[in-house]
């Protein structure tokens, strides 16, 4: 994910994580000064993906604060008219809760319209819900069909996980999500516990959300880039693979040990800053 207050940094961070690998782009754009909020900054940005897919958010956090609901479902349907190709409708639009999980009928109604509104400027929607701490199996799926039902074409939940146990915990409801949704997901969780964020999309989810650095502006519990590709590459790999290239016949290795890991996604597992 890319966090920055200027157009040029932005640009920066882009460009840093295509050289690591980056396989898509995620841009907050509640980080962006107002006077960089324009569709042509917006195209000038798009344009640096060369191609890349871009999924863009619009939060109601930092410059975005004081703002209505109904001005950030503008801004994102200006986002995804300039050509952003996944765009991030808060569960919660129009009918603010803890869980971000709206149950007014009228907000609900409203979160349809504005769902099929991004579809027919050519944008795919991802719905989320970040509830913040350890959430039971059935909840997590009742918003995760909600989302599915109001038109979403990805579920994002996150949770949180302070012991082991509710880490396992959020393991077995990504088994869950798998058999019982019908849409691809992303699932992650915050707190002591967050494995979640470096195999998750090994397991199902559809991606990973990683920063090329930790600088002031990135999430802390977003994973680096470089991490997340290695990760991947080494559960992606036979055990016997691993061991050969470790043993100190081979001349170099790390001493890790992993099994060979089925690709469990929902199509390709992205990794990189979206």
């Amino acid at each position: 994910m890319v966090q920055a207050d200027t157009p040029r940094r932005i640009q920066e961070l882009m460009d840093r994580s295509a050289l690591e690998g980056a396989e898509a782009f995620g841009i907050q754009f509640e980080r962006l000064r107002p006077e960089f909020r324009t569709g042509e900054v917006y195209r000038q940005l798009f344009a640096r993906t060369d191609g890349g897919p871009v999924y863009v958010t619009n939060y109601r956090s930092a410059q975005n604060r004081g703002k209505t609901d109904d001005m950030l479902a503008r801004e994102l349907l200006e986002l995804a008219g300039c050509g952003a190709d996944l765009c991030d409708v808060m569960g919660d639009y129009f009918d603010r809760r803890p869980d971000e999980a709206a149950v007014d009928r009228a907000a609900i109604h409203r979160q349809l319209r504005l769902i099929e509104a991004l579809h027919e400027r050519g944008a795919k929607v991802l719905m989320s819900s970040h509830i913040h701490k350890f959430t039971p199996a059935q909840r997590v799926l009742e918003i995760a069909l909600e989302h599915q039902k109001r038109g979403a074409d990805i579920s994002k939940i996150v949770t949180g996980a302070q012991t082991m146990d509710e880490q396992v915990e959020n393991l077995k409801i990504i088994l869950m999500l798998k058999k019982e949704l019908q849409i691809p997901f992303l699932f992650l969780c915050g707190g002591q516990c967050g494995i979640l964020r470096r195999i998750g999309g090994e397991l199902g989810c559809c991606m990973y959300l990683c920063v090329h650095e930790h600088d002031g502006f990135a999430t802390p519990v977003q994973p680096l880039l470089r991490d997340v590709k290695t990760m991947r590459e080494l559960l992606g790999r036979p055990a016997y693979e691993i061991q050969q290239q470790d043993c100190p016949c081979n001349g170099s290795g790390s001493g890790n040990r992993t099994g060979g890991c089925e690709d469990a996604g929902v199509g390709r597992r992205g990794c990189g800053t979206a």
